[in-house]
Parts: structure tokens; C-alpha cells; sequence
């Protein structure tokens, strides 16, 4: 098996990501049916007309995206006859994007993962006032030289590497004038790029620990079970298959950095060249190809993102 599904996480949401889907498809349409039914809420309807600022807050992008890739999956599984367990090496997701792995996994159910995501949403905003935590996108520079910039900026407050996306992007978050001296000290050093991100909450920080507390809570009340394709999880970059240890890697990831760089890089050393990024956007389907040399991304959300891929399967 030489493919990956990879799932995004939050920054691909957009108003009306997966209503052509829904639209085209009944088994989109009753994945989307299931996450408000879950939520107890018409959460579809944000998704398909907004208003954007409403999408965006954390407690509904979170889950939306999930609800988006599952959708997504579910159409690929009945018309185009993909299935993981046959056609997959592993699975990963972006941050919220591993209970979208972990969902199409069938190590979680989606209304489980809709209702932790929902709980993980609302715990990683409240868990920081606003105006109190920033994240910052430094480019241009790696890993190492990132988390120099970091500790040299913590001398003012909180400031961590929180993900390491590949290709010389990596973002840093933690308390506000923490993360600006780090824009200033990555442009001494060099950085192409340096910026503060339009986020509501510092993610994948040491602050988040209360929003780790809550999940730590929330993950018991559900069921985890083995999933049927190993999930390269964020914060190791290798894979996993052991409920308890799932759970446990989750409640870390909340503070810890996500080390998409080496996952993506771990599963193209174990032989994946075709990455398949279920859900909306193609955030992840760029990193790939700057990180893989040789790997080929390809990004399904639409309708004729699936014919395409049922084109190419015919052709293989």
C-alpha cells in the first residue's frame, strides 16, 4: 500500500466547504445529518451559509472540518470503492484533523468525534482570554533554528513551537508580547516571513493545559477502539494503533507541537507516494509536496475531486 489519507485541520474552513458534496451525494449528506444530530444543533447550516465569522470561532470549525472530510470519505468508500483498511498504509490529520483520522479510522465514531471536537473547540478558547495569546508564522526558517527563537523570546512570557508544517514554516504560540519579540527575533535571524496569524487562541502552547484537562475528562466518556489503519499521530510522527495510547497522545497534543514535517516525512521513508487530503482545502496538499520529494498530494472536497480519482483509479 503505497497511499495516505491525510485530513486538515483549522484555517481550510470556508463557508459552503462540502455542499456540493452534500448536494450530489446522500452518504455526504447523512454524515452531515449525524454531526447535528450529535451536536443537537443545525451545525450544516453554518456550514453551508455562514456567516463566516460564525464558522470560524472554534467551537464550530473544529468539528465543521471533521464533519467536511467525513463527508468526503464516505463518498470516496461508496463511489469510488475506496476502502482504508485495503487501500491505505496510514492515516493523519492536522491538529483537530486526528479525530477526523481517527473518526474515518473507525477508531472513533463521528458523533463522538463531533461532540469531542465541540468540548476541545470551546476548551482551547476558553482556556486563554482573548487578546492574552498569539500565534505567529515564521517562514524560511527550520525547526531548530525556530525553537532557538522561541526560547530566546520566552524571556518576556510563554512562547513554544506549536507546529512544525514543513518547508520552512513553522508557527509559534504563546502569550501575546512573547510571540511578537519572536517575530523580531526571527527577522534578525533571517526569516523570510514573519507574522502574526488571525487566530482567537494561542494553540499547541503550554496555556492550553486547561483545554488538555477537559479532554483528558471528555476522552473517557467515549469509546477508542483499535483503528483499522495506523494513525501517525502529531505529536511522535509515528504511528499508533493502541486505544489507551491514543488517548493518551491526544490529551498531550492539545499543548504539544505538531510535528507534521516528520509525519509527512516518516510515512514517505515507509513508502507512501500518494497523499490523499479528505475535506476542504489543499493546506495540507502543498505542505506534501515541499516536504516528500517525489510524493504526489492530491486534494478531494468536491464532487469532481471524486471523479477525478475515480479516473485515476480506473487508469492504474
Amino acid at each position: 500500500m503505497t497511499a495516505a489519507f491525510i485530513f486538515p485541520g483549522q484555517g481550510s474552513q470556508a463557508v459552503g466547504m462540502g455542499k456540493a458534496l452534500a448536494d450530489a451525494f446522500p452518504s455526504a449528506r447523512r454524515v452531515f445529518e449525524e454531526v447535528d444530530a450529535a451536536l443537537g444543533e443545525r451545525l450544516s447550516d453554518i456550514i453551508a451559509n455562514g456567516p463566516a465569522d460564525t464558522l470560524t470561532l472554534t467551537e464550530n470549525a473544529q468539528p465543521a472540518l471533521m464533519a467536511v472530510s467525513l463527508a468526503a470519505l464516505r463518498v470516496l468508500e461508496e463511489e469510488a470503492d475506496v476502502d482504508l483498511k485495503r487501500d491505505a498504509a496510514f492515516v493523519a490529520g492536522h491538529s483537530l484533523g486526528e479525530y477526523s483520522a481517527l473518526a474515518a479510522a473507525r477508531s472513533l465514531s463521528v458523533a463522538d468525534a463531533a461532540r469531542l471536537l465541540r468540548i476541545r473547540g470551546r476548551a482551547m478558547q476558553k482556556a486563554v482570554p482573548v487578546g492574552v495569546g498569539a500565534m505567529a508564522a515564521l517562514l524560511g526558517l527550520e525547526i531548530d533554528d525556530a525553537r532557538a527563537v522561541a526560547a530566546e523570546a520566552s524571556d518576556v512570557g510563554v512562547c513554544t513551537a506549536a507546529n512544525d508544517n514543513g518547508g520552512g514554516q513553522v508557527v509559534v504560540s504563546g502569550e501575546k508580547q512573547a510571540v511578537e519579540r519572536a517575530i523580531e527575533i526571527a527577522k534578525a535571524r533571517g526569516a523570510k516571513r514573519a507574522m502574526l496569524l488571525p487566530v482567537s487562541a494561542p494553540f499547541h502552547c503550554p496555556l492550553m493545559q486547561p483545554a488538555a484537562e477537559a479532554m483528558a475528562e471528555a476522552l473517557k466518556t467515549v469509546e477508542v477502539k483499535p483503528p483499522i489503519v495506523p494513525l501517525v499521530a502529531n505529536v511522535l510522527a509515528r504511528p499508533l494503533s493502541e486505544p489507551a495510547e491514543i488517548v493518551r497522545r491526544l490529551v498531550e497534543q492539545v499543548t504539544g507541537t505538531v510535528r507534521w514535517r516528520e509525519s509527512i516525512a516518516f510515512m514517505a521513508q515507509a513508502g507512501v507516494t500518494n497523499f490523499y487530503e479528505v475535506g476542504a482545502g489543499k493546506v495540507l496538499t502543498g505542505l506534501v509536496k515541499r516536504i516528500a520529494d517525489g510524493a504526489t498530494g492530491t486534494a478531494i472536497g468536491a464532487p469532481e475531486d471524486v471523479e477525478k480519482f475515480k479516473a485515476a483509479r480506473a487508469h492504474v
